[in-house]
């Protein structure tokens, strides 16, 4: 069998006060209806301006020497229109002679959109630079 006992004092009827329990206080300054507070200004160090320079320049640099490599003169597009009786890779041994035919004639595909090295006479073709 067990017993509880207490001391009559832990309830407060002798005399001892109970410890208060904590409330919650209203402070003034507060905000109504709980819109938010403005934002603080952003302020940057004298480092973060010099970090923001340094991003700044660097991305004018490389814009800037991209632009120069496409600055050269476009070199104009050869056409050559298929005689009849012609293939493609006479085409590629006449007009791409630094080439070997195969490659010539791959890249006269590319150039073209070929699927096959079938041509017809009276056809354009545009023939890629060396």
């Amino acid at each position: 069998m067990s017993a509880v006992a207490w001391d009559p004092a832990d309830l407060g009827s002798v005399g001892a006060r109970a410890p208060r329990r904590p409330q919650l206080v209203v402070l003034p300054g507060g905000r109504e209806g709980g819109a938010a507070a403005p934002a603080a200004a952003v302020r940057i160090t004298r480092r973060g301006r010099l970090a923001l320079l340094a991003l700044a320049l660097a991305t004018a640099g490389v814009l800037g020497l991209t632009g120069l490599s496409g600055a050269g003169a476009a070199e104009p597009l050869t056409v050559v229109t298929v005689a009849p009786g012609q293939t493609l890779s006479e085409i590629a041994a006449t007009q791409l002679p630094d080439l070997s035919v195969s490659t010539g004639i791959v890249a006269i595909q590319v150039a073209n959109e070929l699927n096959s090295a079938q041509v017809s006479a009276g056809q354009q073709l545009v023939i890629p630079a060396g």
